[in-house]
Parts: C-alpha cells; structure tokens; sequence
C-alpha cells in the first residue's frame, strides 16, 4: 500500500506523463528502475530520448519545484540515463533530460516544461 508522500508521487507523474503526451512526446517508461537509481519518465521527442524528472509541490511554501533538481540529482539521474542507453543498447542515440516542476498541485496546477534542464553529469 502506498503511503500519502507515494501517492503523491505518482499522481505527479501521471499528470507529468498526460501533459508530455498533449505535447507530443511518445512515453516509454515510468519510473524506470534499475540498481542505480530510477528516472520518472523515458520518452522520446521526434528522434530524442528524453529522460523526465518530475518534480512537484502542493504549495509554494518551500518554492519553486525545479529548484530540487540539485546537482547531486542530476549526477544520479545520468547515471541511470547511461545504464539505460546501454542496456538498451541505444549509445548512439540522441538524448537530453528535461525537468516537469508542477506548483501548487492542485485543481490549477502550473506545469512547466525546462528542455535541456542539464547536461549530462557524472564525475
């Protein structure tokens, strides 16, 4: 059973998925686990593998959401991007990661889309 902060997660990432669909993008997978960590959504844009971190707030109490995406995030995040990109044996594909901040969670949630929200960080 889900816990309220799991609930919550998922319906973000729902929300996330649905607007990223309406914006054209073909979803691959949600919450992509592997033993390095996990990404929210693969997707790709035309000819692009974009790997999606949704990010979400039920108020403005704490700030914007995109602000949570710490460098420390995104090293995780591209390691998981390249463990994908191998096993999946696509290295040669084009890839970017974008970031979905959803504030204030509710019935007239601002979805914002950051293409390009970093680069990729390892090291």
């Amino acid at each position: 059973m889900l816990n309220k902060k799991q609930k919550f997660g998922k319906k973000s990432e729902s929300l996330a998925a649905s607007y990223l669909k309406k914006q054209g993008y073909k979803i691959l997978e949600l919450n992509y686990r592997s033993m390095l960590g996990e990404i929210d959504i693969i997707a790709k844009d035309k000819n692009t593998i974009v790997f999606v971190e949704v990010k979400a707030r039920s108020s403005n109490l704490y700030g914007n959401p995109k602000y949570a995406v710490t460098p420390k995030k995104q090293k995780k995040i591209s390691m998981v991007a390249l463990y994908y990109l191998k096993t999946t044996n696509q290295n040669k594909i084009s890839a970017r990661f974008d970031v979905i901040s959803i504030s204030p969670f509710n019935q007239n949630s601002d979805i914002e889309l950051i293409k390009n929200a970093f680069e990729l960080a390892y090291g």
